[in-house]
């Protein structure tokens, strides 16, 4: 095999090798790389500046989140002391209308007292000037004489608490 000589053959397709290699490497590789060279620069140019922009763009939202929850925060503080305020004034308005409430009830006590000593002062009277006809009744019917009335009505007064 004509390859396998390396005295005569071998030589000079290594030479022709090295030609071609070096007309290859600077006729396509020379033209290639500085174009390849900047589409790396430029890739990496675009990678950082969206890094960048993303970095940018995640602090904006982690900042407009911040402003959100500080204004979460505010507005529920605002309605916590809104309802502490309502609560008060609604307990002031029943704990007003609990005194009017009693002071008319009080007021119907009083009066339901004064009615019922009333009663019990004219049905205690009743009792006693009926106890007082019966005593007599009763004394009449025993002694055959009737009492005064004045001494049957001290008589039931004693008896009668």
């Amino acid at each position: 095999m004509p390859q396998f000589d390396f005295t005569h053959v071998f030589w000079p397709q290594i030479a022709w090798l090295a030609v071609f290699f070096v007309i290859l490497y600077f006729g396509i590789v020379g033209p290639t790389l500085p174009r390849l060279g900047k589409v790396i620069t430029e890739r990496e140019d675009k990678v950082t500046g969206d890094i960048a922009s993303a970095e940018s763009a995640k602090a904006a939202s982690d900042k407009l989140a911040a402003d959100y929850e500080a204004g979460v925060a505010a507005a529920q503080d605002e309605a916590r002391a809104r309802l502490v305020k309502v609560r008060a004034e609604a307990a002031a308005a029943v704990e007003a209308k609990l005194k009017a409430a009693n002071a008319k009830l009080d007021k119907q006590s009083d009066k339901a007292h004064a009615a019922l000593d009333a009663a019990r002062t004219k049905a205690l009277a009743e009792i006693e000037s009926v106890a007082a006809e019966a005593a007599a009744t009763i004394v009449e019917k025993l002694t055959g004489m009737r009492p005064a009335e004045s001494a049957a009505v001290d008589a039931v007064r004693i008896v009668l608490p």
